[in-house]
């Protein structure tokens, strides 16, 4: 049985002769032809309806459907089918104005505490059915507010990385995610198909070990030797798993197997793009672990795990940890610091360089929380950063949708 909302579709929005993107439903929710089923003929389709059966897809799948839908109008157009042909060929009102807003509105501000849940549920279902599509879905939507609003991003990710274990492994991989797509399209320059790639890859890299990870922040004592296994072989899961979804993309798929274990080294003497985008994601969620607590341990400041990023094991500077650094900053938002004036503050915007980011001052020089943060540009002599402080060093209880306000 389908878990998210149906969408009912047009008989003839299906492509005849091509492996479905996505299963087929009837209106309750019972698969009557699964992913990768190629029909045969239409004459198959109305057979089912034929016995009273509406032809649904999962909500999430919707975007697959558009673009079978819209490859299948090429193929029309590409063969000189008559124009009536095509116009019969649509897809539902329904189906069609989820595409639309999906495509062509605007999405409104996110709700990162609802992302953070929705990730959650998605990455714990990677052998569900509806798995890529969901997946697909919040990649595009986190990937247009990095885009959209990079500084907001960044903060409410880093801090709920660094504030909530419940859900990390989710926030982790959105953080990882949200950090290569920056570095990849604002420093490395990669094209844009490469970044989407980079991101997705950080996003679904811990599918195969979502549920332990979550375990392991809270865990008191060392992994059992059952658990290291688990963690050591998780790429390879995390591999099997999308290929079962259905990933065929061999750079996506390379990206994962290798992000634990990439070795030192330059990205431009790699051999293929799918070992640079391991390199990225490997350094970034290092950096983003370094961050976040565990139940045996208090996280890094930003600063000394940004130095951890820059230098590579050997102590060299790392070209996937330096593009990082430059996307970020190493004061990124969401992190706290100290000013001169002897004032607390979180960074809520990157500044002109990676040292002088925007910060919402939080308490005074004498320790009293100040009721509306006051925004300093930490470029300005007055301002400057004195040391960056570890989240536990700091008692004001922070209000994230007010501290988000302040990074427009």
């Amino acid at each position: 049985m389908a878990t998210g909302k149906l969408v009912p579709i047009s008989i003839d929005s299906i492509r005849i002769g091509y492996p479905l993107a996505f299963p087929l439903m009837d209106s309750e929710g019972a698969v009557i032809a699964n992913k990768g089923y190629s029909i045969p003929d239409r004459a198959t389709i109305h057979r089912l309806v034929g016995r009273g059966l509406s032809l649904c897809i999962d909500q999430a799948d919707a975007e697959a459907h558009n673009r079978a839908y819209r490859a299948m109008l090429n193929d029309m157009v590409q063969r000189d089918r008559s124009i009536g042909r095509i116009a019969d060929a649509h897809v539902t009102d329904a189906s069609a104005a989820l595409v639309r807003d999906e495509e062509d509105v605007p999405i409104g501000p996110p709700d990162w505490l609802d992302y953070q849940s929705e990730a959650n549920t998605i990455l714990r279902d990677g052998d569900g059915p509806t798995f890529l599509g969901r997946l697909n879905h919040l990649h595009k939507r986190l990937r247009q507010h990095a885009i959209r609003n990079p500084d907001a991003a960044l903060l409410a990710l880093f801090h709920l990385s660094t504030n909530e274990v419940r859900m990390y492994s989710s926030t982790h991989a959105m953080l990882v995610s949200v950090m290569c797509g920056l570095a990849a399209r604002d420093v490395l320059g990669w094209p844009e198909t490469d970044e989407m790639t980079v991101s997705l890859a950080a996003l679904s890299m811990n599918v195969g070990m979502t549920d332990l990870q979550d375990k392991l922040t809270q865990q008191q004592g060392p992994l059992t030797p059952e658990q290291r296994l688990l963690v050591n072989n998780h790429p390879l899961r995390s591999v099997e798993m999308l290929i079962k979804a259905g990933v065929r993309d061999k750079t996506w798929l390379e990206a994962v197997r290798n992000h634990h274990a990439a070795a030192s080294g330059n990205l431009t003497d790699r051999n293929s793009m799918g070992d640079r985008m391991a390199r990225l994601i490997q350094r970034a969620d290092s950096f983003g672990a370094r961050r976040s607590p565990r139940a045996t341990r208090t996280p890094s400041s930003a600063a000394m795990a940004m130095k951890a990023t820059y230098f590579d094991e050997n102590q060299q500077v790392d070209q996937a940890g330096a593009a990082l650094i430059k996307a970020v900053g190493i004061h990124s938002p969401g992190s706290f610091v100290k000013l001169v004036t002897e004032e607390i503050a979180i960074v809520v915007k990157r500044g002109a360089n990676t040292t002088t980011p925007k910060v919402a001052v939080l308490t005074n020089r004498d320790g009293v929380a100040i009721v509306d943060p006051v925004l300093r540009d930490t470029g300005m002599s007055d301002y400057r950063i004195a040391a960056g402080l570890e989240s536990r060093d700091v008692k004001v209880k922070i209000n994230l949708q007010r501290i988000l306000s302040m990074t427009v």
